[in-house]
């Protein structure tokens, strides 16, 4: 499963140019700076709005308790095959994404609906296999972006207030159905208000500690690089072992190739898929390079990973070893911040698979069970949680990626028409700007 979630963004990553790193700085500029075709196109909600609801469904517990476990159990290289993962994964991101606009649909209330069941069906033409996707997704929603997230919280909070996990159970239920009632676009609004904020609260706290401890910084990094080639901090020295969690982990942190950010894609407002699919792609960099990153160096810097600490307790307890008090209370409303956003994108996730399988209507009825289960995450055993989401994972990725590969020739088409838009584009602003002086 790894290897074809991997192989496949490469080899989107060969057919495309590398376009992950050409594009880059303008598909930054693009997502967070508001475009007058942001307000004249169609869609829903803006680039921006998209974007925050993409990552608020990808910065989540992988960020903070994913990546403690691929370091826990694979070694601070698992750090790399994360950074590995995540640039391949901005290909396939891109390519989800593309296909989303391009085959969305609007449905009987106006609104946008689109993803991987869409692109599978109109443009493989497998209504099975689209069936198949929206089937595990809508499953998938319960798991990876509900009880993962609850479930991380309520420990986390528990160990630091010393809270019950019934208490906060209830109190995220309350809060997740009072935002995911209101339809995409209330949660495109909580989602562009919160996720900016729990981002830099959590990476300018990591940023100190590794300001602070400068000469930890160059050892880390260099313990990253050497142990992802040899595995010599895991018992044994299993490479293997660390391929595969720093590969796994960095998968369930930007969920690239599982199909599911395609879906909050297809709600934006864009005049070409080329578009927003180079705005999605900034999502996987933004999720993992920068937020995992800090995770990472700091429990490569503190070496706590060898204990019997893991997950988020391995985190809280490496940011609390540099900043004594203050370091859990970072990491803790930081996951609660980051897992309470990851439930509302996947709720948005989840309803447009249900709404496919069924129908509009029955999209009420998903809601209600959605938050019924973000309190039943709060009370599971964590490894059950953990296997629930791998397992849904990789059942929604498949089809997804079948559909990729299928369509990769669409998503090489509609670069190549946006690359020749740009250029239009570029040599009207050079125009302009001569005629004006």
């Amino acid at each position: 499963m790894l290897v074809f979630l991997v192989g496949t963004g490469i080899f989107l990553t060969l057919r495309l140019g590398f376009l992950q790193i050409r594009t880059l700085p303008y598909a930054l500029k693009l997502a967070f700076s508001p475009s007058k075709q942001d307000k004249e196109s169609q869609g829903d909600i803006s680039h921006f709005h998209a974007l925050m609801t993409a990552l608020a469904a990808t910065i989540g517990t992988g960020n903070i308790a994913g990546v403690a476990t691929a370091v826990f159990t694979g070694g601070p290289g698992a750090v790399f095959w994360m950074w590995v993962t995540a640039f391949f994964g901005m290909a396939t991101k891109y390519g989800e994404a593309i296909l989303a606009v391009k085959y969305r649909v609007v449905d009987e209330k106006g609104e946008m609906a689109g993803g991987p069941m869409y692109y599978i069906e109109r443009g493989l033409k497998l209504k099975w296999l689209a069936m198949a996707f929206a089937f595990f997704g809508a499953f998938a929603s319960f798991g990876i972006g509900n009880m993962t997230q609850t479930n991380s919280v309520a420990q986390a909070v528990e160990g630091t207030f010393g809270i019950s996990p019934i208490i906060t159970g209830i109190v995220l239920s309350i809060l997740t159905g009072a935002v995911i009632l209101g339809g995409i676009k209330s949660i495109g609004r909580v989602t562009g208000f919160v996720v900016p904020f729990m981002a830099i609260f959590y990476v300018l706290g990591g940023l100190a500690i590794i300001v602070m401890n400068l000469d930890k910084l160059g050892p880390a990094i260099s313990l990253i690089l050497t142990d992802a080639f040899t595995g010599e901090a895991v018992a044994g020295g299993a490479l293997g072992t660390v391929i595969r969690y720093g590969v796994a982990r960095g998968v369930f942190s930007n969920e690239a190739g599982l199909g599911s950010a395609p879906i909050a894609a297809a709600a934006a407002k864009t005049d070409h898929p080329g578009r927003q699919a180079l705005v999605s792609m900034t999502g996987t960099f933004l999720d993992t390079i920068v937020v995992c990153s800090i995770t990472g160096i700091v429990l490569a810097m503190a070496g706590l990973y060898t204990g019997e600490v893991s997950g988020a307790a391995l985190t809280i307890a490496s940011f609390d070893a540099f900043l004594p008090g203050a370091g859990k209370y970072i990491v803790t409303i930081g996951l609660m911040f980051f897992a309470y956003s990851t439930v509302l994108g996947w709720s948005y996730y989840g309803e447009k698979c249900f709404q496919y399988l069924f129908s509009r209507k029955a999209v009420v009825y998903y809601r209600y069970a959605f938050v019924i289960f973000a309190f039943i995450g709060c009370t599971l055993q964590l490894n059950l949680v953990w296997d629930i989401a791998d397992t849904l994972n990789g059942a929604m990725a498949i089809p997804n990626l079948i559909g990729l590969l299928g369509l990769s020739g669409v998503i090489a088409s509609e670069t190549k028409d946006f690359i020749a838009l740009r250029r239009r584009e570029i040599e009207a602003e050079q125009s302009g700007r001569q005629l004006s002086s």
